[in-house]
């Protein structure tokens, strides 16, 4: 199978994007694995799938798999990618666009400096929803949030459509993402594995942040996984509602109004080349 696929990023976050709207396309884990190897494919964190929508008032259907081949739920620097992708393929004239995902529906917004604006929608704090098995366990709480004691260090467990298990470090640059993050993703009571994220506190307005990804390893940007690291900060008491968030391939502003509210955040998305491959 020669397949044709454009190569973008948002953030260092880097993913191939497939046009399967007018033919369906059907990959092997073995496939999507290597697509995303940098040696001997086109190389990506993540490969994204644009599929015509099964649901009235729904522009896009929007699937995600990890560069493990599995299928995940949810991907905030690729969203993003998404809404350039099929503005710059003439797929779609609209500046606002809503996608399906396997869990969820995003409304991306394409914004007169050339970011694009994704709302993440509300975050999720049920447990069992993560999900989290906290049985045994007993939280250290601050401000109006939990912190669980999971691998020798405190995590602040949330979904933002996946999971994430975010903890306080002093030093992002020192911090044993490598080591402590595969731990932590595949730790016993995430029975789905987690998003590690690892965050250091600049002000109440900005924060540094690596997160090492299910099923990916560490990545230069995590979207979803920056809007868990905000979401947590304020629930914790330590940040305000908008916050700019920095990490190794860039930055991403992440907003969250009031309790109720989305999260909404914003970033750029670049086009890196075209080509093709044989599969």
């Amino acid at each position: 199978m020669r397949l044709p696929f454009t190569k973008m990023q948002g953030a260092g976050n880097d993913f191939v994007v497939l046009d399967a709207l007018r033919e369906p396309i059907e990959l092997s884990a073995d496939q999507v694995r290597r697509l995303a190897d940098r040696r001997f494919g086109v190389g990506a964190d993540q490969i994204l799938l644009v599929e015509a929508s099964r649901t009235p008032g729904i522009d896009f259907r929007y699937r995600i798999f990890n560069r493990s081949g599995e299928e995940v739920e949810h991907c905030g620097n690729g969203a993003r990618c998404f809404l350039r992708y099929v503005h710059e393929r003439g797929l779609t004239a609209k500046d606002s666009v809503r996608v399906e995902t396997v869990n969820n529906v995003l409304e991306l917004q394409l914004r007169a400096d050339g970011r694009v604006s994704v709302d993440m929608n509300r975050p999720l704090f049920d447990l069992a929803r993560v999900p989290f098995d906290a049985r045994g366990l007993s939280p250290r709480r601050e401000g109006g949030f939990e912190l669980w004691p999971v691998e020798g260090v405190e995590l602040a467990v949330l979904s933002m459509g996946n999971p994430h298990a975010v903890q306080r470090v002093a030093d992002v640059d020192t911090a044993p993402v490598a080591t402590l993050g595969p731990r932590i993703e595949n730790h016993a009571r995430f029975a789905q594995r987690v998003n590690a994220g690892f965050m250091q506190l600049v002000s109440r307005h900005e924060l540094r942040l690596r997160v090492h990804e299910r099923g990916a390893g560490e990545t230069l940007a995590c979207g979803t996984g920056a809007c868990a690291a905000v979401v947590a900060g304020i629930r914790l008491g330590w940040l305000d509602r908008a916050v700019e968030v920095h990490t190794r391939g860039g930055d991403l502003l992440v907003e969250w109004p009031d309790d109720q509210a989305s999260v909404v955040m914003t970033g750029p998305a670049v086009t890196v080349f075209q080509g093709e491959i044989e599969l």
